[in-house]
Formats: C-alpha cells, structure tokens, sequence
C-alpha cells in the first residue's frame, strides 16, 4: 500500500469488512455513527468522534497518554499462577489468556502506572476491555492491591479508570469473585488513612467491577456518553422483575440523575483538569482530618497524665 492510499477514504464496502488490526496499516477509522475518521485526527480529539462525540474505548497505554501531564511510570504489578483450575468450555482458558496477551501486548486486564495530574503526584490504575471483557481475575486483584498499596506508601491519591463485564468466571469463586472482596478491602485501607480514591467509569462498567471497589470513589466520574453503568443490562433486569424500565436505563446521566451513583459527567479532554481540581479538594480535606486526628490523640495523652 503506498502512502497516497493510506489518506484516500476508503469504499463502502471496505468500512464493514472486518480487518486484522496486526495487517491494517491504513489511517482511517470509523466510528459508531459510521463517520470515516482519520486516526490522527482521531487521536488529537482525545479518542473522541469530532462529528457525535462518541468516545472511543482506550487501551492502557491510550489512557494514561491522554491522562496524565506529562510522563509517568510504569509499575511492576505482581503475576500470579494462571489457569489453576485448567478450565476450558470451546477454548481452553489458556489459549485465551495466550490470545488477549497477544492482542493487547500486556499481562492481564489491568495496568497501573505513578505521575503528576495538575502537578500532584499520583497513582493511576486502567483496564483495557479487548482482555477477557476487561473482567476480574487473580491478576487483577494483584494489580488492584499493589495499586492501593503504592498510594498508601507513597502518600499518593488513587484514581482508577472502570471497564469490565465484571469478575472474570474461568477463574471460579477464589480467582474471579474473590477479587470483589478484595478490591473492597484495599479500599478501605485508602479511607482509613484519608487518601483520595476518584473512580472514573467508562464504557461499559457492569457486573461485579460495580458491585465492588468501582462504586466506592470518593468522587463518582463517569466519561460523556457511557452507556452502560449497571449491575446487570437493561434486558435481564426487565425479565427478572418483569417490569418495563426507563429508556435511558444504565446510562451516565440516568446513573447520576436518578440512581445518585455517579457525581459527574466529564468529557474525556476535561478529565485531567476536573480531577486535578477534586484532588486538591480531598487533599486538603485529608490534611485537615490529619490535623484534628493529631488534636485528639494529644488531648487523650494530657489527659491520661
């Protein structure tokens, strides 16, 4: 392919046909309104659609470029045994672990990395959702766990990006559902020692993932647009209860303005400078708990002698 077909907009036919994303080497993509986009132009927009606004799903590697201020580090997250169980339903589990590591050059669903939003040191943890439906295993309850861990140590405010189908079921109880627990755990280690934890849900952000550490921000965030924000889809609920639920079900302005699980709606450009913003809100009001916490603790020594 020379480089005057890679800038020609390609014909109908070829929008719909699907392609390796190893052998596409052209600069065009297209999004769900089916505008033919430049991947370029793509990019400079944060991922975003300039003709709907669709915001385009991220890999991790994607999010903290478009995340962070400037550079940031990449942390090295701990790597359980995989596939204890050797479970296999069409494919082997294994093969696809083996096919999601292949595709998105990472270990598991989770990364974590350390930088500076508006300056404030941070650490910030992403999933990418082309692994496994972005879902919960061992790996990513490491992930998670160092990931509260390093804040604790370091004194640095968690923010987490959502996307996950939820726990990770080739992986049974103690590998997929466990992780729920434990998420909730670390945490909780964050609230007792008064670091600010933003979670931020992007498209989708469902099942155990919400039912879990991802609905216990400080700060609820959703990206412009999320259509799905719930326990279970629209579909199961309806049957379950047998009832008809609003239009707008599991959407982020549904979350936010009826449900109250969800504070704000950013758009994606926005992100960095909204949550710059809220970080040094809870930072202050940490160091001010810190403060009254000493108040007490000196009171209780005077009185005691």
């Amino acid at each position: 392919m020379n480089w005057i077909s890679k800038y020609l907009k390609p014909k109908i036919k070829s929008i719909f046909k699907k392609k390796s994303s190893e052998n596409d080497d052209t600069l065009w993509t297209t999004c769900s309104c089916k505008n033919l986009i430049l991947k370029e132009d793509l990019e400079k927009n944060f991922f975003c659609c300039p003709k709907c606004g669709d915001h385009h799903k991220l890999t991790c590697i994607q999010r903290f470029n478009t995340f962070f201020d400037s550079d940031y580090t990449i942390l090295e997250t701990p790597n359980p045994i995989d596939d204890v169980l050797g479970f296999k339903d069409k494919k082997s589990y294994r093969d696809r672990l083996d096919a999601a590591r292949k595709l998105t050059k990472q270990q598991d669903t989770a990364l974590v990395a350390s930088g500076a939003v508006k300056g404030i040191k941070c650490t910030v943890g992403s999933m990418d959702f082309r692994f496994i439906g972005g879902s919960m295993g061992k790996h990513f309850g490491e992930a998670f766990l160092y990931a509260c861990n390093y804040s604790i140590e370091n004194k640095q405010p968690l923010i987490f990006f959502c996307t996950s189908g939820g726990a990770r079921l080739m992986e049974s109880t103690e590998g997929g559902l466990m992780q729920m627990a434990r998420s909730v755990l670390g945490v909780n280690e964050l609230k007792k020692r008064n670091i600010p934890y933003v979670v931020v849900l992007t498209e989708p952000s469902t099942g155990g993932a919400l039912a879990s550490a991802f609905s216990l921000g400080d700060f609820q965030i959703s990206e412009k647009n999320v259509k799905n924000i719930s326990f279970a889809g629209k579909r199961v609920v309806q049957q379950t209860i047998k009832e008809s639920l609003p239009e707008d079900f599991g959407t982020a302005s549904f979350q936010k303005d009826k449900a109250g699980q969800v504070d704000l709606i950013v758009e994606r450009k926005y992100l960095n400078s909204t949550i710059g913003t809220l970080l040094n809100v809870l930072l202050k009001k940490a160091e001010a708990k810190d403060k009254q916490s000493n108040v007490s603790v000196d009171k209780s020594i005077q009185t005691a002698s």
